[in-house]
């Protein structure tokens, strides 16, 4: 009998500061702030015959890397169709709506999204779980579900499920 189970991650160290502005329109977006998120990620998961189902510090640890690559920095869509960005030497220029926003460099992650949404941030973290589909299979992994929060009660999710790819 094949026996399947979930295995989520939730710790407190899954997590990253950094700065956003949403961007609603051409013409509209929130001022510069920042959030303290956290992430969860939860598997869908073959037991094997020995109780386990594999060593999830590798997961724990790939996250943790990204959480680590985004924190402490401001982060900016590379896709939007209203932020322009412009390369200017040590700095990014951001063009929105006639505007420039003018950003160091060293103080940026450009993320290949095309806003910096909670919505949008579970969708890179899965799609950076997802890169690895040998490690997957190897790890009789079924589904994925990455969590991004920020702030209580407040999350948005992306999911992958291998029975739909």
């Amino acid at each position: 009998m094949v026996r399947f189970a979930s295995l989520a991650i939730q710790k407190e160290e899954l997590s990253f500061s950094a700065g956003h502005f949403t961007i609603f329109s051409a013409t509209e977006r929130e001022q510069l702030h920042g959030h303290n998120y956290y992430v969860s990620i939860e598997f869908l998961i073959k037991i094997e015959h020995n109780g386990l189902s594999f060593d999830y510090r590798h997961y724990k640890r790939k996250m943790l890397t990204l959480c680590d690559q985004l924190d402490r920095h401001f982060l900016l869509p590379s896709q939007s169709p209203y932020l322009r960005l412009e390369d200017s030497g040590e700095y990014w220029i951001a063009h929105f709506n006639q505007r420039k926003l003018p950003f160091l460099k060293e103080d940026i992650v450009l993320l290949p999204l095309t806003n910096i949404t909670i919505e949008e941030l579970s969708h890179w973290f899965l799609q950076k779980i997802l890169d690895d589909s040998k490690q997957l299979a190897e790890h009789s992994i079924h589904g994925v579900t990455v969590k991004v929060y920020n702030g209580p009660g407040q999350s948005a999710g992306a999911s992958w499920d291998k029975s739909a790819s």
